[in-house]
């Protein structure tokens, strides 16, 4: 039967780098990379975390854009609005003037007869 020959860099020592001294070395390796570890986690936390809070900042910015441009549309459509119901309530009220100037009676018939189907459609 033959037998395999260590692996390059293998210790052929009889304890195999089980002695204290190898151990404390194999320990303080592994803290090292650790250590290191722990220092390249926060730092992509810390890039990540930035990243986050500036897409959040972005958005929170467009959203309130928006709002503020939706908020100013209303208000013009608000005023427009009201300007076209004030030229409709002086149009109306000036048309009645001139046909109670014109023709009270008839005036007087239409609105008893607008008077009479509102009545009509509130008994209902």
């Amino acid at each position: 039967m033959a037998t395999a020959s260590p692996p390059t860099g293998y210790r052929t020592s009889p304890t195999n780098g089980t002695t204290p001294t190898d151990v404390d070395q194999q320990l303080q390796t592994i803290r090292n990379e650790i250590t290191q570890l722990t220092k390249q986690m926060s730092e992509l936390v810390d890039q990540t975390k930035d990243t986050a809070m500036s897409q959040v900042k972005t958005q929170v910015r467009r959203a309130q854009e928006a709002a503020n441009s939706a908020m100013s549309d209303a208000q013009a459509t608000g005023k427009e609005a009201v300007d076209a119901f004030r030229d409709v309530a002086d149009t109306f009220g000036d048309a009645i003037d001139d046909s109670l100037k014109r023709r009270p009676y008839a005036t007087l018939a239409v609105a008893a007869g607008i008077g009479f189907l509102f009545g009509a459609a509130w008994k209902r």
